[in-house]
């Protein structure tokens, strides 16, 4: 990644919003060495709270989190400050979500893990398009990981879990005792 030309950017104020820890902080240090003056939250809660105080340049801001929807805090920020620049991060990507982020304001939508890289170049794009990843999550990646999530929502209940995501319980018992596909 090239170093960031300041010069066109009068603020460099950032939150990162996401509720896993360790990869907020390794984010966040990441944006910090960047040159980005970065805060951060674990909620949405807390984000909008940040919103509130001084509405950022910039927003990085996890889909899911524990007490909400991401998209509260986009939709916010457009609000607050209709220039900034936010990109939404999930695990649990689809089309509508990805269109409902865009037309709340977000300007790009990565698919989790996305490294510092992905995300300053997502940011700081001007008008081109942000290149693909290099090591995108597979198809079957992304299936395991959301069926996962709502397996953990179900309180890792399989019955509960096989008929919210329509699926027959024998299967999804099946899909739970595999490991994660890369």
């Amino acid at each position: 990644m090239e170093d960031i030309d300041w010069s066109v950017y009068d603020d460099r104020s950032l939150i990162v919003v996401e509720d896993d820890q360790p990869f907020l902080n390794r984010l966040s240090r990441a944006l910090d060495a960047r040159g980005f003056e970065v805060k951060t939250a674990d909620n949405v809660k807390d984000g909008l709270d940040l919103i509130r105080l001084r509405a950022p340049a910039f927003a990085v801001v996890d889909m899911r989190l524990n007490d909400g929807n991401g998209l509260e805090i986009i939709e916010a920020l457009s609000e607050a400050r209709p220039d900034a620049r936010a990109v939404v991060l999930t695990g649990y990507g689809n089309l509508a979500s990805a269109v409902t982020a865009v037309k709340l304001g977000a300007i790009d939508y990565l698919a989790k893990p996305a490294d510092a890289d992905d995300v300053v170049s997502a940011l700081i794009a001007t008008g081109q398009k942000a290149e693909p990843p290099e090591n995108p999550m597979s198809a079957d990646r992304v299936r395991w990981e959301h069926i996962q999530r709502v397996y953990e929502l179900c309180n890792r209940n399989v019955s509960e879990t096989a008929r919210r995501l329509n699926m027959h319980r024998r299967t999804l018992q099946r899909i739970l005792a595999k490991r994660a596909p890369r």
